[in-house]
């Protein structure tokens, strides 16, 4: 499924220009027909996938608990 411009900056939540910008820097693969950009939808599965993964290690990591300081107890 293709997805114009504007489709494509409400599907991966960031504005048409940013959107643009990532076009002309080749970061976005696209097909032009003349009049339009049409962008593969396909192409961001990989993307979600990856952000998804993302913020499962960040909440891993934020649950974690503090390990106590060993020098905390240390009395001299």
């Amino acid at each position: 499924m293709y997805l114009t411009i504007s489709e494509a900056a409400e599907y991966i939540g960031v504005t048409e220009k940013e959107v643009r910008q990532l076009i002309f820097q080749q970061r976005i693969r696209t097909i032009h027909d003349g009049e339009n950009y049409l962008i593969n939808k396909e192409q961001f599965n990989e993307h979600f996938k990856q952000m998804e993964r993302y913020k499962q290690q960040m909440q891993e990591f934020l649950s974690e608990p503090i390990p106590e300081d060993i020098d905390v107890k240390d009395e001299d």
